[in-house]
């Protein structure tokens, strides 16, 4: 089919080039088409992404209103990060894999620093140079948790910047958003630039119980970057950010009622600190490289965990955590041979106070009912109508990779080796403890009640936990290349971590006060609290494109197929429990497809298409209760779609004030909210539409999106027997004031 599809496409694009007109000698930076490149420094041997990547410009990410890397879901094909929550939930799925809680299956750098933990990920970023987005297994150069892909955002570097820039933007819901910076060169070879943002909103979500919204929020960060180049041959550049975060969030609403409405406080703070060092020497034929980061992080979650208006059970998850990463490569080419290779080390050290509280309807309905229904001449009654069950954790994590990758160029014909040896240890010391107490009641004949017993209930549990993962990934690609395509066959292996369940600690603390009674637990601690690796094997064969110079039109194609073993999936275990439980889900495989269009016929006019599909389902998972095989995986959508139009009306221009027009739309769909496919979110879209006005120096733009209002939920989940849902964001709009002067 693409041997007849693209001579037409082709002819087509060639008929309208040859036709066009073009009297401008300028273009607008959202239009221009930029060579390819590869972000960052760490990169292939042959120079440039073999696989799947989607790449978007900083011009066109201010067009897009893209500010972090949630706002590029959608855009890149199969690639759903979805908006729930709070700033702390950030579940990425790409092609069938994805998990919503601890290890995530993409990786995320900024300015070369790697984010290891993605409830990190979510943050606004100012002034984006340009994101990159690779789809696939990216294990080999970027190690563990990168089985679904690689996020590379670079932000504006001094050296190549002069002068101030700034942004506010005001929108629906009281929402304003504002960022500045300077950049300035001291010297040649040294630039600085010190960044300033913030954010607001007033939300747009109302818990029916208080009255007031709830996913109200106020954020903010600094960022000071430092570039300098000595020499010809040494450059270094640092970048140290402060963020900090306060925000509700949590809008879950009732399936049954379809009302929000809870009587505890949800919130989410963050505060966090990154800075990366990144050194390159370029010799003749070789370039050494090292990135060095440090990272802090310290948050705190509070949950109505029941989301109802009763007094069932809150948790507060308070975490203090840092990480190093150090990663020294080398990469060089010797006539047709090139390569690189190199070291990556870490260490992680995470805090964490989750503490379970249950109250008077918990107490009631969880624990007194059961028990009380199991045995009702000796009913018992807790001592108090609220009691904490306390969790403390101390987890340490570090690994050590080995890895090499060799390219071999002979006529058109690239031929591609990696190796990746990974070495990870995970250790955890926890503490579990509950001080409370309930009495035993005889009932008598007549129906009164008599004190049989008191039973005191202090327990204190403690102990350290350890495994150790070893994993070799290996990669063998073989690319094509002839005039302007560029085609490739490439295998891999994906890898993520495994780790321990830290949720589930209160659960087995609950089945111990249960089983005090006289009641059988339904699990045990060494049974549920580690889950082992996921790891995956990808084959993907597809094609790159640019045909013609002065109209260029860019088409990408990919085909994959995923076998994954021991896929971890989030589920929540049997039984009127307040955790959520990681478990290797046996075995799922993906199959599917993506396309990427970009065209720019005329200077003037650009359209972009993007779309995905993904065929995610169970081959073998079955929970002990049902067997889920030939079920589709939930929560990874089926289809994405990415639509954009922009035309820069430059006939239109008048006191040197362009104005343009850009429609978008966005669509995902469905998505099985649940193992046994019983829920799901059918296919939805969300069109928007901006019209701006652009000058020399600044720009003044009005948008808006959802125009059609479309009703659709972003999350499902089920808790203690009772559906949830988060819904999408309504109808908004919003004005953007840009500037930069040097």
């Amino acid at each position: 089919m693409i041997k007849y599809l693209l001579p037409a496409v082709c002819s087509a694009a060639c008929a309208i080039c040859a036709a066009a007109v073009q009297p401008y000698d300028t273009v607008a930076p959202a239009h221009r088409l930029k060579p390819l490149e590869v972000l960052g420094v760490k990169q292939n041997p042959a120079g440039m992404a073999v696989e799947a990547v989607t790449r978007i410009s900083g011009a066109e990410a201010r067009l897009l209103d893209v500010e972090s890397a949630k706002g590029v879901s959608l855009i890149a094909p199969n690639f759903y990060m979805p908006d729930y929550g709070s700033r702390m939930t950030s579940s990425i799925y790409v092609r069938g894999l994805g998990t919503r809680i601890d290890q995530p299956v993409v990786g995320l750098s900024v300015d070369n620093i790697p984010y290891l933990n993605k409830d990190n990920y979510d943050f606004d970023i100012a002034d984006i140079e340009s994101i990159e987005i690779l789809r696939g297994a990216q294990s080999i150069l970027n190690g563990r948790n990168t089985m679904g892909g690689q996020i590379n955002i670079r932000t504006l570097s001094p050296l190549r910047t002069r002068g101030l820039r700034a942004m506010v933007q005001y929108g629906s819901r009281n929402t304003v958003t504002a960022s500045a910076g300077y950049y300035g060169k001291l010297s040649e070879g040294l630039g600085m630039a010190l960044t300033g943002q913030f954010r607001h909103t007033d939300g747009f979500f109302r818990n029916s119980y208080t009255g007031k919204k709830i996913d109200h929020e106020n954020s903010g960060s600094v960022r000071w970057k430092t570039a300098w180049q000595p020499s010809g041959r040494l450059s270094l550049s640092n970048v140290a950010m402060v963020s900090a975060n306060k925000q509700g969030g949590y809008p879950y609403a009732s399936l049954a009622t379809g009302e929000i409405s809870y009587n505890d406080t949800c919130a989410y703070r963050r505060t966090a600190f990154a800075d990366g060092l990144t050194v390159a020497w370029a010799g003749k034929r070789v370039v050494v490289t090292s990135v060095t980061s440090l990272q802090y992080l310290d948050d705190r979650m509070n949950l109505d965990q029941d989301f109802l208006p009763l007094d069932y059970f809150t948790l507060t998850q308070a975490r203090k955590e840092w990480s190093f990463t150090e990663d020294l490569f080398t990469r060089g080419t010797r006539g047709a041979y090139g390569w690189l290779g190199g070291v990556f080390a870490f260490y992680k050290s995470t805090d964490m106070d989750a503490p379970v509280t249950f109250k008077d309807t918990g107490i009631r309905e969880l624990i007194e009912k059961h028990r009380n229904g199991v045995n009702p001449d000796y009913p018992i009654e807790w001592d108090t109508r609220r009691f904490t069950l306390g969790s403390n954790f101390r987890l340490k994590t570090g690994g050590f990779a080995v890895y090499h990758e060799s390219t071999y160029k002979t006529g058109q014909w690239n031929f591609e080796a990696g190796v990746r040896l990974d070495i990870e240890h995970a250790s955890l010391n926890y503490h579990s403890d509950a001080t409370t107490g309930y009495t035993t009641y005889h009932v008598l004949p007549d129906g009164q009640r008599e004190v049989y017993s008191h039973t005191p209930l202090d327990i204190h549990d403690t102990g350290d936990l350890s495994k150790t993962f070893v994993r070799l990934l290996p990669k063998v690609t073989v690319s094509y290349d002839f005039d302007n395509i560029s085609s490739y066959l490439t295998f891999s292996e994906g890898y993520k971590a495994g780790g321990f369940n830290t949720q589930m600690f209160s659960d087995v603390l609950q089945q111990r006060l249960m089983a005090t009674m006289g009641m059988s637990a339904l699990y045990k601690l060494e049974d549920i609290v580690a889950y082992n690796p996921e790891y995956s094997l990808n084959y993907e064969v597809g094609f790159h494109s640019h045909f013609f110079s002065q109209c260029p039109l860019d088409i990408d194609l990919a085909l994959f197929y995923i076998d994954c073993r021991n896929q971890q999936m989030t589920v929540f275990p049997e039984g009127t429990t307040t955790g959520r439980l990681m478990t290797n889900a046996g075995r799922t495989r993906s199959f599917g497809g993506e396309i990427s269009l970009k065209w720019q016929p005329t200077e003037d006019l650009l359209l972009r298409a993007d779309y995905g599909y993904t065929n995610a389902t169970f081959r073998k998972y079955n929970d002990g209760r049902t067997d889920y095989k030939g079920k589709r995986v939930p929560y990874a959508p089926s289809n994405t779609l990415f639509g954009q139009f922009t035309y820069r009306a430059e006939p239109l221009r008048f006191a040197g004030i362009t104005p343009s027009v850009t429609a978008t739309a966005r669509c995902v769909g469905p998505i099985y909210w649940n193992e046994s496919n019983t829920a799901r979110q059918p296919f939805y879209c969300l069109p928007g539409l901006e019209i701006g006005f652009d000058a020399e120096n600044w720009s003044l733009r009005f948008s808006g999106s959802n125009l059609s209002g479309a009703h659709y939920d972003t999350f499902y989940f089920m808790s203690i027997g009772n559906a949830f849902v988060q819904r999408g964001l309504p109808r908004r709009f919003d004005v953007t004031f840009r500037v930069a002067l040097r």
